[in-house]
């Protein structure tokens, strides 16, 4: 059992406890509050002049699959020989040994939604995981947990250099819809095929697509440019799905649009040079006044992962509310990944992934000192 007390709990639920405690056994939280007594044989820490959030939450990076200073042996972040691969799975590319776990978890940052590229028009499965372990499937939170689809220049550069469809965005959204309706069309010829008791031959590929047309996870849209973003909606709202916008750099353009579709937006990377023609008018920090579900991601390796915090922060200098800055990387973040029945906040029966730094987190000079997963510690500053 282990008691947090004395610090300046945000619940990222509205409570925000001056003098607060957080009571954690057996991998949950138990309590949260201002008056937790101390519990016998509990381990103690006190959290005096420090700030205890939940563990923050990267919504959008490719931690895992993109390593650092590894090289080809270690960029497992595209399968770009074929536009289409919805059957790819995070899960089998993800090596959770990767140094920038360790990095993450310096930072504070205790799960994350990582996947693949945006090279192809349909690249993959996303998971959501936590950031400490050896194995994967004991990390896992939610997989699959979302299927990444691309808009704009990514696809167009990965194939229209190799005279294959897509070179154009009409190709893109044109192969998108190929593959939704073959989906659309393998799922009715499945389900008869299970009525009346025949055989049917599994095509995975098919297969990959079923949850997202039964809205059981959304499309994970990689879209920047406001033309691109408004595809994505269209495509979404012709099949009846549930989309993320990822990046959204020019969302503020089409706000309204956004607004009117109820679909998120993960924002990021905001730490980069705008390198890309599609980044050149970033909107950082302004979705969210407006009523947008937002959460900011790193894009990692984009930006690197511990810069999530700063890249928050740099969403505040452009007029986004602290507060709402703290949401977009804990609980909103959890609520667009589909995670935040475990993760997000601190909550009786939430994980206890907790961080404590010793200032405001979205100041430059501030330093984790602890970040506590499932009730473990996974990362404490060395005292000097």
């Amino acid at each position: 059992m282990l008691l947090i007390e004395n610090g300046k709990v945000l619940t990222m639920q509205g409570e925000i406890y001056e003098r607060g405690s957080v009571l954690i056994d057996g991998g949950k939280i138990l309590e949260a509050g201002e008056n937790i007594k101390a519990v016998k044989n509990a381990e103690v820490i006190d959290a005096k002049g420090c700030w205890v959030l939940p563990g923050l939450i990267d919504a959008h990076c490719h931690i895992g699959v993109m390593e650092e200073k590894v090289g080809v042996e270690g960029r497992d972040i595209n399968e770009s020989n074929d536009p289409v691969t919805p059957q790819v799975r995070a899960l089998d590319g993800v090596n959770p040994l990767d140094h920038s776990f360790c990095d993450a978890r310096k930072a504070g940052i205790t799960a994350v939604m990582t996947g693949p590229g945006s090279s192809n028009v349909i690249g993959g499965q996303f998971l959501v995981m936590k950031t400490a372990g050896v194995c994967v499937d004991d990390m896992v939170v939610r997989e699959p947990a979302a299927m990444k689809v691309s808009f704009g220049e990514n696809p167009k550069r990965t194939f229209g250099g190799k005279n294959k469809i897509p070179a154009t965005r009409m190709g893109i959204a044109a192969l998108l819809r190929e593959a939704l309706t073959a989906a659309s069309n393998y799922r009715a010829r499945k389900n008869r095929a299970l009525d009346s008791g025949q055989e049917f031959d599994i095509d995975m590929k098919m297969e990959a697509l079923l949850p997202v047309l039964n809205r059981e996870m959304p499309l994970k849209a990689h879209a920047h440019r406001a033309d691109d973003i408004m595809t994505a909606l269209r495509i979404a709202r012709e099949f009846n799905l549930d989309i993320t916008l990822d990046h959204c750099t020019e969302g503020e353009l089409v706000l309204e649009k956004i607004i009117e579709s109820g679909a998120p937006a993960i924002m990021g990377p905001i730490l980069t040079s705008k390198l890309k023609v599609e980044t050149s008018n970033a909107t950082a920090g302004r979705l969210s006044r407006a009523g947008i579900k937002t959460a900011i991601c790193t894009d990692h390796p984009m930006a690197h992962i511990d810069q999530l915090a700063m890249s928050a922060a740099f969403a505040v200098k452009e007029g986004m509310d602290m507060m709402e800055a703290l949401k977009a990387i804990t609980i909103n973040a959890a609520e667009i990944i589909g995670a935040d029945d475990r993760l997000g906040s601190i909550e009786p029966g939430k994980d206890a992934d907790i961080a404590i730094f010793d200032g405001n987190p979205l100041q430059m000079y501030t330093t984790t000192l602890y970040t506590i997963i499932d009730g473990k510690f996974v990362y404490e500053k060395k005292k000097k």
